[in-house]
């Protein structure tokens, strides 16, 4: 494993005044191909007054509609396809867990941008030609699995496609075939190392960890490094963005997540107003897709959370804008006796306490309309449900009940991990 490596260096240390014309070059000739490629999107452009004819790029993307969730739902399965079906080559979706999934096709082209970006993240980790690279998302219609198949194969490594669970058989594998980079969800990687310590395995070839999917607080970074002995990387993507990595990954500096700003336009925005923050803002994470061919995306809410940290050169040397890692979603805010809370501000407070395992659950409970909010969290034997309490009110502002149990006594998932439960008198809301 080495430090400073790029995939492509001439883009990734492309000068900002570069990537601002290309920025601009692209988002004109993409509002020209959606509007004469696909009824949905001139529908879309046309309600907004947007003339391709006119529209001068960068100095009119605050004119462009928003795109969110529901406009892909409501635009199932291939409504917003822009290609002939004969040049689909792949699909992927989400989990469709709260509704009708999101569907992502894929033209060879779209394929080869997704695997681009993700070899980028890896060798921004510091993976390098021919090292071994375990990755345990899902190889299936979930987007993950198959993003870092692309990209490890791109990247020219070692792929091992282990897929998701089955954690003594991981192991093995990262034994006998010495493993040096692993990627999983962020919540599927503390329980590879729970594992792994339970059963006193060494893995003196890992050197790298790369976690994403999920929010990722400093304090659980921290457990991952220490416990693996490895340096770790929060890497981002979603399915409207393409697939895991499209968006980015912090460097070897970990000093925030370099978007790729020559496939995607970023944008920070008050949630409210739909306006922009000044940087250094925390606010909704707006981005547009710039090289997607079958279903590119415009000004897409994505509803995560984050700031820029900077639109300087970074000391690793590449151009491409910072951003905070992701501190939770507009749609994930919990109000608690007039508190607005976040279930990462819950968990960075958890970890704060010596000897909190890292599983816990949330549960909010509407006793006849009034929010009581209590954890309950896998602990050692020493820490009681009074330091929990005691530390949640330090941190959020109001009294919280929690409950300590056994390491174990939670349900493990294989992908992203469940934390929060709503009940309705003690009954929880399915």
């Amino acid at each position: 494993m080495t430090k400073g490596l790029f995939f492509n260096q001439p883009e990734e240390t492309m000068p900002r005044e570069n990537l601002t014309r290309l920025q601009d070059d692209l988002l004109k000739k993409l509002i020209a191909r959606v509007y004469k490629n696909n009824a949905f999107y001139k529908k879309h452009l046309d309600e907004a007054g947007i003339n391709p004819d006119t529209f001068q790029g960068l100095a009119d993307l605050e004119k462009l509609p928003f795109t969110k969730k529901t406009t892909f739902r409501e635009q199932y399965p291939d409504k917003m396809c822009c290609v002939p079906m004969s040049e689909i080559r792949e699909m992927h979706m989400s989990s469709g867990t709260s509704g009708t999934p999101v569907v992502m096709l894929y033209t060879e082209n779209d394929l080869d941008q997704w695997a681009t970006c993700m070899a980028r993240c890896l060798r921004m980790a510091g993976v390098a030609e021919h090292d071994v690279f375990q990755l345990t998302p899902g190889l299936g219609l979930f987007n993950g699995g198959f993003g870092c198949y692309h990209g490890g194969r791109k990247a020219n490594c070692f792929v091992i496609p282990a897929g998701p669970g089955n954690t003594p058989r991981q192991l093995k594998l990262m034994q006998d075939l010495h493993t040096n980079a692993l990627l999983c969800v962020v919540s599927y990687g503390a329980r590879i190392l729970e594992v792994m310590q339970e059963q006193k395995i060494t893995l003196p070839d890992l050197k790298v960890g790369i976690f994403g999917a999920e929010t990722f607080p400093d304090a659980l970074k921290d457990k991952l490094r220490k416990g693996f002995g490895i340096d770790v990387f929060d890497i981002y993507g979603m399915t409207e963005s393409g697939g895991i990595g499209t968006l980015g990954q912090d460097c070897c500096e970990h000093n925030g997540i370099h978007v790729w700003e020559d496939h995607y336009i970023c944008e920070i925005i008050d949630p409210k107003t739909g306006k922009a923050v000044p940087d250094g803002e925390e606010g909704e994470l707006v981005f547009t897709t710039l090289t997607r061919e079958a279903i590119p995306v415009i000004r897409y809410r994505t509803s995560d959370l984050t700031r820029v940290i900077s639109r300087d050169v970074c000391s690793c040397g590449r151009t491409h804008i910072r951003l905070a890692p992701i501190t939770g979603r507009v749609d994930d805010m919990i109000i608690v006796k007039g508190v607005n809370v976040f279930p990462s501000q819950i968990e960075h407070s958890l970890l704060k306490i010596p000897g909190v395992l890292g599983e816990y659950q949330i549960f909010i409970d509407d006793i006849d309309g009034v929010r009581k909010l209590y954890v309950k969290v896998e602990t050692a034997p020493e820490v009681t449900g009074y330091m929990v309490s005691r530390q949640l009110k330090e941190d959020l502002g109001f009294a919280v009940d929690g409950e300590v149990v056994p390491q174990g006594t939670l349900p493990r998932n294989e992908g992203k991990a469940k934390r929060v439960f709503y009940l309705k008198n003690g009954e929880l809301v399915k």
